[in-house]
C-alpha cells in the first residue's frame, strides 16, 4: 500500500470519445459524464477546445461543459488544450479546474499533434501557466513520448529528465507521462518514473499509458511500484492513440486499475453503483460507434 499519498484516478471519456468517426450525441455525452462525475474520481478529463477540424467528435465541449451537473461531485473536470486560443476559450469557464497540455519532446510529433515547434509550444506552455494563474486554474503538461519515439527523433532517459527540468522550472506542478504508442514496458517504466519522481518531489507525477490488454496489469503495477499515485484511464481501455498500429492498443481499463488498486489495500471510496451505470450506458457511446 501506498503510505506517502493516496492513489488519484483521472479517468478520460474525452479520450475514449475523440476518435469514434460517427458523431456522438451531445445529450448523451453530458449523460455519460455526469455519471462518470458521481462515482468518485479525482478528475475527469471530458472535453478539449482544440479546432473542430482537428477533433470534430468534441466541437461540442462547451455544450457539453453546460450540462454537467457539478453540485454534487467531488470531482475536478480537466480539459484538453492544444494552442493559446484553446487555452483562453477554457479559462473562461469557472467549471473547469485543470488544463492539460500535450507537450512532446518529439519534434515530429508536436508537429504532427499540434502544428507547433517544441520551442512555440514552450511558449504556449509559459502564457498558459500565466493565464491558468490568473484564472485560478492548474496546468497539467501531458511529456508525450515519454516512454520511446518511433520518427528517429533523439530519445533517451536524461532527454525526458531533462524537459521535465525545464517544464518543472516553468512552474508546472502536474506533470503526466504520456506513452503516446503503447511502447511502454514495465522495465522503462522503473528505469524513469522513480527518478522523476525523486527528483521533482514537489511535482504531482502521474502517468497516461497505453497499452494492450494483456500487457495493462503489468505496466500499472511497474507505475505503482515506482510510487507513481496519478493515473490516468478509461472505462474498458477505450481509446488510445489513433496512431498506434496494433488496434488492440488502447488506454489504461479503469477497471482494472480499480481491480489492482483495491488489491493492494488502497482505499478508493469509489460508488461503484454509478459505475456500474455508466458502463452500461457506455454500449450506447462505444459500441455502436465506428
Amino acid at each position: 500500500m501506498n503510505q506517502q499519498k493516496s492513489i488519484k484516478l483521472i479517468e478520460c471519456p474525452r479520450d475514449a470519445m475523440q476518435g469514434i468517426h460517427d458523431f456522438i450525441d451531445t445529450d448523451l455525452k453530458a449523460a455519460y459524464i455526469n455519471l462518470l462525475l458521481q462515482v468518485g474520481f479525482d478528475t475527469i478529463d471530458f472535453g478539449s477546445f482544440v479546432s473542430p477540424k482537428a477533433i470534430p467528435q468534441l466541437r461540442d465541449t462547451a455544450e457539453v461543459l453546460a450540462k454537467l451537473d457539478m453540485s454534487t461531485t467531488r470531482s475536478k473536470l480537466l480539459a484538453i488544450v492544444a494552442n493559446l486560443r484553446g487555452v483562453k476559450a477554457a479559462v473562461q469557464h469557472p467549471e473547469i479546474h485543470q488544463l492539460g497540455f500535450p507537450f512532446s519532446i518529439s519534434e515530429t510529433f508536436q508537429m504532427r499533434n499540434t502544428n507547433s515547434t517544441i520551442a512555440a509550444s514552450l511558449d504556449t506552455v509559459k502564457q498558459m501557466l500565466e493565464l491558468c494563474s490568473r484564472h485560478d486554474k492548474t496546468a497539467v503538461v501531458y511529456l508525450s513520448m515519454g516512454f520511446g519515439n518511433p520518427y528517429g527523433d533523439p530519445w533517451n532517459e536524461e532527454i525526458v529528465l531533462n524537459w521535465a527540468e525545464v517544464l518543472v522550472g516553468l512552474g508546472v506542478k502536474i506533470l503526466s507521462l504520456s506513452d503516446t504508442i503503447g511502447v511502454s514496458s514495465p522495465e522503462r517504466i522503473k528505469a524513469i518514473l522513480p527518478g522523476m519522481i525523486q527528483t521533482f518531489h514537489q511535482v504531482e507525477v502521474g502517468v497516461h499509458l497505453h497499452s494492450t490488454p494483456e500487457t495493462r496489469v503489468e505496466k500499472i503495477q511497474a507505475a505503482y511500484d515506482s510510487g507513481c499515485f496519478r493515473f490516468d484511464s478509461a472505462l474498458k481501455g477505450f481509446g488510445g492513440c489513433p496512431m498506434a498500429t496494433d488496434d488492440l492498443t488502447g488506454n489504461l481499463a479503469t477497471e482494472d486499475l480499480i481491480w489492482f488498486m483495491e488489491s493492494q489495500g488502497e482505499k478508493l471510496a469509489l460508488n461503484m453503483e454509478k459505475w456500474k451505470a455508466a458502463v452500461q450506458l457506455s454500449s450506447q457511446i462505444f459500441l455502436n460507434s465506428n
